[in-house]
């Protein structure tokens, strides 16, 4: 069944993201240690950022709905909205509005979808609180060969490219 907020994909249940060392089996992380977001934000992982101050970080997603998919996380460790208090929620509000701005004047995008999810069987794939940004087009390429079960490959030169645009738009 086709996703209305996901063109391209199936209806196939979230996929789970291995966030420990172990190749035997898929299992969830919520310790900051095993964090991808965590890595990022230290240096650990590389990311093509658009946006950071003391508390937030904006990167483009590493596997793009679309053109432009984005992340905002806070740099405090925190799994869910739920558990976020309610200052660090509001610098990541504060936030929001000029990074997504930036992400569809960059792609020349009009409409995107803000997508959070909490939890697992909510589809969160990494435990650690993020905002998508997700710009949407008129006519999205949703060829099978610019599609990898409904996310973009694109060439690190066009991701680059994109990131250099969006932090034009900030």
């Amino acid at each position: 069944m086709r996703n209305p907020l996901f063109p391209g994909s199936d209806s196939s249940p979230p996929r789970v993201l291995s966030l420990t060392t172990s190749t035997t089996e898929s299992k969830y992380s919520e310790d900051p240690k095993d964090c991808v977001f965590c890595k990022i934000i230290s240096g650990e992982l590389p990311c093509i950022k658009i946006f950071e101050n003391e508390h937030v970080l904006a990167f483009l997603d590493a596997a793009p709905i679309s053109r432009g998919h984005s992340l905002v996380i806070p740099k405090t460790h925190v799994t869910k909205l739920t558990l976020a208090s309610s200052s660090l929620v509001a610098e990541i509000g504060a936030v929001l509005p000029k990074v997504t701005n930036a992400v569809i004047k960059g792609v020349n995008a009009t409409d995107f979808n803000v997508l959070q999810n909490n939890g697992q069987l909510a589809g969160q794939v990494v435990f650690h609180l993020h905002f998508h940004i997700i710009p949407r087009f008129k006519n999205e390429d949703q060829s099978a060969d610019r599609k990898v079960k409904g996310r973009l490959r694109l060439s690190k030169e066009e991701t680059e490219g994109i990131g250099s645009n969006i932090r034009a738009k900030l």
